[in-house]
């Protein structure tokens, strides 16, 4: 009786089972043009919720003043040089593809190619070809790939239009964040606690304090070195600085440094003939390039005591993945699952027996097992 009434309960279940799929799907399906813009402003909260409290202090306990603030400080740090820097990519991205298909580019003679010991000759011929006419030959090398450069930006036109929809509805989750964030937190808690008991809800202050630290150690860090090393491109006068800056963050985002845009500007400076400014750009570049070795270790031990690898591995390999929302995903994963194994680890003691005794007693035991197994089989042998 038991088993045909679990057989007949077997249709409820299956029917249920699909019913909660359908109702997952359609949810997802609902939110889905959301999502982004909500990941990114539970991101910004969760490594700026310290800094709510603090202005919530100091404007007499007020959450909505408190809220307000951060709003005004989001719209002018973060939205309004996001939006500039894009305008401004925009507008010079099309004289700066002009200017490489004009052709009046002027290439450098390089004479000392040919003082390199046994293969200056060849590089100095080789050279020499290349640029004869005015570098001619080489824009016509290279002028296909600057038609789909041209191409590459008209089509990124619509995607910047996107970027700015999700900033928008960043800004509006942002808001709803800050005024709920303690009930929305413990929400949140609440639901791990329900799913992993004590380890879901670890895991998910562990997410926190991922979040904190790369916010703090590597974002920071890279606008800090970007807006300062572009700082130092305007004032010695190189073309284009916006753009420079733009490039010089993105490179400190993925850990490569600022001084791929800054050598090449020194360098640019000392060929023209501006030593001075050229000198300056260089004591600027030494402070600029390094700046992240002393002021990102000191900014993750704020947001958490992490690694230094697990955050950069998980930064480089997030970006790699997700885009530039992998920055905060991939050093959450990483972090949450490094935190939950060596918890596990830790649950028993650490081996201290001498490894040589250890291995001894391992092959003993495999000795006696294959001895005892061998004599069981000869007692269940049949006797001739």
């Amino acid at each position: 009786m038991k088993a045909r009434s679990e057989n007949r309960d077997l249709p409820q279940k299956l029917f249920t089972l699909m019913f909660f799929v359908l109702m997952t799907v359609a949810c997802f399906w609902v939110v889905q043009p959301f999502i982004l813009g909500f990941a990114w402003a539970g991101m910004v909260v969760i490594a700026t919720w310290g800094l709510m409290l603090r202005i919530q202090k100091i404007l007499w306990g007020r959450r909505s003043l408190a809220v307000l603030a951060m709003t005004l400080i989001l719209l002018l740090v973060f939205i309004i040089p996001i939006a500039l820097l894009i305008s401004s990519v925009l507008d010079n991205s099309g004289p700066v593809i002009a200017w490489l298909s004009s052709g009046h580019i002027q290439i450098p003679k390089l004479e000392w190619l040919s003082n390199i010991p046994y293969i200056g000759s060849k590089l100095a011929v080789y050279y020499q070809k290349m640029i004869a006419g005015g570098g001619s030959a080489v824009i016509t090398s290279v002028q296909p790939y600057i038609g789909r450069t041209t191409s590459f930006f008209v089509a990124q036109a619509g995607h910047f239009g996107r970027l700015m929809v999700h900033l928008t509805l960043m800004l509006l989750f942002s808001v709803l964040l800050y005024w709920r964030g303690e009930r929305v937190g413990q929400g949140i808690r609440h639901f791990a606690y329900r799913l992993a008991s004590r380890r879901g809800d670890a895991v998910v202050l562990l997410a926190g304090q991922a979040i904190r630290a790369v916010a703090l150690g590597v974002v920071v860090t890279a606008l800090l070195q970007g807006v300062i090393g572009g700082i130092g491109l305007a004032l010695c006068g190189i073309p284009y600085a916006t753009i420079l800056t733009v490039v010089m963050i993105l490179c400190c985002l993925i850990q490569l440094g600022p001084l791929l845009v800054l050598i090449p500007a020194i360098i640019w400076l000392y060929w023209s003939g501006d030593t001075t400014w050229g000198t300056v750009l260089l004591v600027w570049s030494c402070v600029v390039g390094t700046m992240d070795s002393f002021v990102r270790p000191m900014l993750i031990r704020l947001g958490a005591d992490l690694p230094m690898l697990i955050i950069l591995s998980g930064v480089i390999g997030g970006l790699v993945a997700f885009g530039m929302i992998g920055l905060f995903i991939g050093p959450v994963v990483l972090a949450v699952s490094y935190r939950l194994v060596s918890v596990w680890m830790h649950e028993a003691p650490e081996p201290h027996d001498d490894p040589d005794l250890v291995v001894e007693e391992l092959l003993e035991d495999a000795r006696k097992t294959a001895e005892e197994e061998r004599n069981a089989l000869q007692a269940q042998a049949p006797v001739k």
